[in-house]
C-alpha cells in the first residue's frame, strides 16, 4: 500500500512539474498550473481560446468532453505537434506531457487563432 502511495505522489509531482514548464515555455507564470480553475483559464490563453470556454466545459454535458479534447489538440498544435501527439496527450498523458515540457518542443503561438 505504501508503494502505491509513493508512486501516486511521484506521478502527481511529475505532472505538476510538466504543466509548470509548459506554462513557462508559453510565457505564462508556472505557478498558475497549481491553482484550480485558474490553470484552465491560463491554458485557454495559451491555446488561444476565450475564457468563457471554461463555463461551457464546467456546465454543459457532452460539450465539456468535446471542448477538453479540442483544447488538448490545440495545445499540441501550439507547440508545433500534430494529431498523433494529441492522441498521445490524451491516452498516455504520463509520458507525453513530460516530453512536451522537458523535450525540445517550443511554443510557436496559440493554435486557436
Amino acid at each position: 500500500m505504501e508503494a502505491s502511495i509513493i508512486i501516486s505522489v511521484a506521478i502527481i509531482i511529475l505532472m505538476i512539474a510538466s504543466n509548470w514548464v509548459i506554462f513557462t515555455k508559453a510565457g505564462k507564470p508556472g505557478w498558475a498550473s497549481i491553482i484550480p480553475i485558474y490553470n484552465i483559464i491560463v491554458l485557454l490563453e495559451v491555446v488561444g481560446k476565450p475564457w468563457w470556454w471554461l463555463l461551457l466545459m464546467m456546465f454543459v454535458p457532452i460539450v465539456n468532453v468535446v471542448f477538453a479534447i479540442w483544447m488538448i489538440n490545440l495545445l499540441s498544435k501550439s507547440f508545433g505537434k500534430g494529431v498523433g501527439y494529441t492522441l498521445g496527450l490524451l491516452f498516455l498523458s504520463i509520458i507525453f506531457y513530460p516530453i512536451l515540457a522537458f523535450g525540445s518542443a517550443r511554443y510557436v503561438g496559440p493554435a486557436g487563432k
